[in-house]
């Protein structure tokens, strides 16, 4: 078992009495596990939750790092929030408190720019922002990283869901080669391993609470007569409540059939097929991933590359023919060792599929009984997000940080009440906290983005 004292690494002694003093008794998992790389130099990806520690164990790290004789940035801190980011800021602040001389700056939209640009005048050894912040100083020519020694992304994933992926690869066009990256993420999608990819140098991977345990996902057949399928699915949506639920069929007909029965039956659910125009495609993507949507029906080909993260159920409307096809609808749901739900629906025709997939996972799947599951209680919850249109996209030179900037600037909305922001050509899809959808139009109908008014709707 490793040590778990922080005076088993290589710090300071004036750092390790400041931890002594702020109370921290000993390294958190994801410390013990990342500062040891860290202090050495690599590069590490590492999944951690809020709370687990993490801007300690990067703290200490950037810290350690720097040499205070110069007072050029030699560390970055990249942020989805302008709260996460003063958050961050002040944590690194009490980490440094005896450190002399030291400089941290906050840099983050929905705030001035002049009193920025003067601490900026002055110089700071760590810069914690947000991108699209970060990048207007960067093209104005405000903030210079040729000095960057430390990069790290904070809540990665968050960022990455919130549309900053140009912005991130932008500033980090601005930095020397040859610095130390630090990915941290809650989760990791596919999408944070083409990051890490893309901007860190042989990383070391580090997840302390990732599980991989058998029965993640908990599988139920029901047999059900071919004329009560949309009523079977509306009752297992009715009993489970699932936050969300991707439902396939094997046809585009039987797709639009089962999302119309399901929205008349008072849930919020819709289709995806190929008979839809692109942009009515990207629309409800965009929904659904953004969770303004709770139910999702749709053919394989049609969810075919849907990345959606904390999938709670999987609902076949009817079984594949192929059995690898089975595994691979399942294997949406449950992933990094989150619980998930498959739940399928087979007529008494259809033993022979069953017992080809039941081959393939090499165990049979138990059986539900409909008449177990509760009846509705009550209308079906609503998703909790709403999402919002704004009729200006990338022809209009818009980014995310834009509009957060917008919706987050004086008497704004929080960015946490913020969800994905999704920029395509000509409109930008942004995700807001249902509570707070009022005050976000609000928000938007009087501040400007990028120096003019855009319309915005809400989507029902």
């Amino acid at each position: 078992m490793p040590h778990t004292a922080f005076s088993a690494l290589h710090i300071k002694p004036s750092m390790l009495k400041n931890l002594a003093s702020l109370g921290y008794a000993a390294m958190t998992p994801i410390q013990l596990h990342t500062l040891p790389y860290i202090l050495s130099g690599k590069d590490v990806i590492a999944k951690a939750k809020t709370g687990s520690g993490k801007t300690a164990a990067f703290g200490i790290g950037l810290l350690t790092h720097l040499d205070l004789s110069d007072l050029r940035v030699q560390a970055l801190v990249l942020c989805p929030t302008r709260e996460l980011a003063d958050q961050v800021g002040k944590e690194l602040r009490r980490l440094a408190r005896f450190t002399e001389n030291i400089k941290i700056l906050t840099l983050c939209g929905g705030v001035p720019f002049g009193p920025q640009l003067s601490s900026l005048e002055h110089g700071a050894h760590v810069v914690v922002g947000t991108p699209g912040r970060l990048l207007d100083h960067l093209r104005r020519g405000r903030l210079d990283l040729s000095g960057l020694r430390t990069l790290v992304l904070d809540e990665a994933d968050r960022m990455l869901d919130m549309g900053f992926y140009d912005d991130i690869s932008a500033v980090i066009a601005a930095t020397p080669k040859k610095k130390q990256t630090l990915l941290f993420s809650a989760t990791y999608p596919e999408s944070i391993g083409a990051m890490s990819a893309a901007f860190q140098h042989e990383a070391v991977e580090i997840s302390v609470d990732e599980t991989h345990e058998e029965g993640t996902i908990e599988q139920l057949l029901f047999e059900v007569d071919r004329d009560e399928r949309t009523a079977s699915v509306a009752r297992i949506l009715n009993h489970y409540r699932p936050d969300s639920t991707l439902v396939f069929c094997n046809t585009r007909k039987e797709c639009q059939e089962v999302a119309e029965a399901l929205v008349k039956a008072g849930f919020s659910a819709l289709a995806i097929h190929g008979d839809m125009e692109q942009r009515e495609r990207d629309e409800v993507l965009v929904r659904f991933a953004n969770r303004s949507v709770a139910v999702l029906v749709g053919t394989d080909v049609a969810a075919r590359g849907l990345d959606i993260k904390d999938l709670s159920a999987v609902i076949n409307y009817e079984l594949p023919r192929d059995p690898e096809i089975h595994v691979h609808r399942i294997g949406r749901t449950g992933r990094a060792g989150e619980r998930g739900l498959a739940l399928s629906l087979m007529t008494a025709q259809e033993t022979r599929r069953v017992q080809a997939i039941e081959n393939s996972l090499g165990s049979s799947i138990p059986r539900g009984d409909l008449d177990s599951l509760a009846a509705a209680a009550g209308k079906p919850p609503a998703p909790p997000m709403v999402s919002l249109c704004i009729d200006g996209g990338r022809k209009n030179k818009l980014r995310p940080g834009d509009i957060l900037g917008a919706l987050t600037g004086e008497e704004g909305i929080t960015g946490s009440e913020v969800g994905k922001i999704d920029v395509l050509e000509f409109h930008t899809y942004v995700a807001i906290e249902r509570s707070s959808v009022g005050r976000a139009l609000a928000c938007l109908g009087r501040n400007k983005i990028k120096g003019r008014f855009y319309k915005v709707r809400q989507i029902w």
